[in-house]
């Protein structure tokens, strides 16, 4: 299925539909710009996964979540600057005949991740 990412709103318990997220391949510190998307009403990337087996490469990529203007826009009032403003993760793809699920779980406060299935 190549790479997807999924973001569940811990703070409400909902799925983070509408949240803002780029899509950025990585040489070194320099990145380099995919896509940028929002996610769908289950907090998934819309239109199938960000790349498919045959287009994806080894190599180091970055998804950034919009998640203080996402948790403007739900009604949450964050202080200025906010403590989690932009959440960059930065992971490494080795083998690309295998699916990469990159979730965030986060809170204005919070946030982890891990690879899913």
């Amino acid at each position: 299925m190549g790479l997807s990412t999924h973001v569940l709103d811990t703070m409400h318990g909902t799925p983070a539909a509408g949240m803002a997220v780029t899509l950025y391949t990585l040489a070194g510190d320099t990145p380099t710009l995919v896509k940028r998307f929002t996610l769908n009403d289950d907090g998934r990337n819309p239109d199938g996964p960000l790349y498919d087996n045959a287009s994806l490469k080894a190599g180091t990529y970055r998804l950034s979540f919009d998640v203080a203007d996402y948790f403007r826009a739900k009604g949450v009032d964050l202080p200025e600057p906010p403590f989690l403003n932009i959440v960059h993760l930065d992971f490494g793809i080795a083998h690309t005949d295998q699916h990469y699920h990159v979730p965030l779980l986060c809170s204005p406060w919070s946030y982890s991740t891990y690879r899913g299935s």
